[in-house]
């Protein structure tokens, strides 16, 4: 059952609240008086595709719906890992987080049985944006430049050398500089600390930087670059090439060969209870009218939109929920218990991992985890992901 969920401290509810004083039920679903979701910094595409999900559901079921924005993949995952929060929308750090890697890789937290329950692809993509003044017009170009990374967004910071390596560069050819959140990244891109920050084209910091005196452009990633798209695929297994047709500076008569993945990514963790995925899952595909305009990219968390056999898997009680929209299929069941098995060898390895006394010191301590995660991967037969 879904009662008796969540309720924040006062001094943890940040953020946008939607109250309401009806407890009403439609579509024969039942939801708790109170839900709470984690996303993106304020503005963010995650982040106001949250408030327009969470304004449906005040509309349709009088649930009082709490987005809270973080700055990075780790503070967005820890209300849902402490249960103070029932899904998150995240980005690729979902992936990162599944795969115990980077910042997932310290003793704090290790690999994450997260699952999915809807994901939007929309018109929209995903690549490094780079204020005009700089004079840059090719990926290469970017050599030499300052370059955002986020601290404790495996995810970001990933993704920003993903596309660096498009163009065949890695971190040493620029000028790392690091900001505290998502958000901080692209003021400082605005006020001129930083000439290149990670995002979303329809991201809201995209468009202020576009208005703003230095202006904003997305360096291409043209499909047919077939040895570009090897060397970023090796280090962001999970792009796909794709044109963006919205966005700051790009429209459908002004499109952009870019390159995108699911985002945001609703998730939950395995352990939460299917009935409780399955209500907030068939709420959002059922009322999926009632919210796709509400912000740019909400468009894409329709059923027959979702993303097929992708790396992280989805949770069964989304699954009930797709296969009634008659959007499930026995390949997919297949490809999806494949990606459970590879959550339990992950979670075996970490912790046949802490029995082996392992390092204290943080360093050694992911490093001997990453010599363990890729041991044990090998021996199930699956594939590391994180080869170098």
């Amino acid at each position: 059952m879904l009662r008796g969920l969540l309720v924040l401290a006062p001094a943890l509810v940040a953020g946008v609240s939607f109250a309401s004083t009806r407890y009403s039920f439609a579509e024969d679903l039942k939801l708790p008086a109170t839900l709470t979701f984690t996303a993106y910094d304020t503005g963010t595409a995650g982040f106001n595709i949250a408030v327009g999900v969470g304004k449906m559901m005040k509309d349709k079921y009088g649930t009082d719906v709490r987005v809270l924005p973080a700055g990075n993949d780790v503070a967005r995952l820890a209300p849902l890992r402490a249960k103070r929060a029932v899904s998150s929308a995240m980005g690729s750090g979902t992936y990162f987080a599944q795969e115990g890697v980077f910042e997932f890789g310290s003793k704090e937290w290790g690999p994450q049985p997260l699952q999915t329950l809807l994901s939007t692809v929309d018109c929209n993509c995903a690549s490094l944006a780079v204020a005009a003044d700089t004079g840059v017009k090719e990926l290469k170009d970017l050599k030499g430049k300052r370059v955002g990374f986020v601290v404790g967004s495996p995810a970001l910071n990933q993704n920003s050398l993903a596309v660096l390596a498009f163009a065949g560069l890695t971190q040493k050819d620029v000028k790392a500089v690091e900001f505290a959140s998502y958000g901080a990244m692209w003021k400082g891109l605005i006020n001129n600390d930083v000439d290149a920050a990670f995002g979303t084209t329809i991201t809201g910091p995209a468009k202020e930087a576009e208005a703003s005196p230095r202006g904003l452009i997305w360096p291409p990633l043209p499909a047919n670059d077939k040895e570009g798209w090897a060397r970023m695929q090796k280090v962001g297994s999970f792009f796909f090439p794709q044109l963006a047709t919205c966005g700051a500076g790009i429209s459908p008569q002004k499109p952009i060969e870019l390159g995108n993945y699911p985002y945001p990514i609703f998730v939950a963790y395995a352990s939460q209870p299917a009935d409780q995925v399955y209500a907030i899952t068939k709420a959002m595909i059922v009322n999926y009218d009632a919210y796709k305009d509400s912000a740019p990219g909400a468009g894409g968390l329709a059923a027959d939109r979702q993303t097929k056999n992708w790396v992280v898997p989805v949770h069964p009680g989304a699954v009930k929920a797709l296969k009634e929209a008659g959007h499930w299929s026995d390949a997919q069941e297949a490809h999806n218990n494949n990606l459970i098995k590879r959550q339990e060898v992950l979670a075996a390895a970490w912790t046949e991992f802490g029995k082996s006394n392992p390092p204290s010191d943080d360093k050694a301590f992911l490093d001997g985890w990453t010599k363990a995660r890729a041991a044990a991967l090998a021996k199930a037969g699956m594939p590391n992901g994180f080869e170098e």
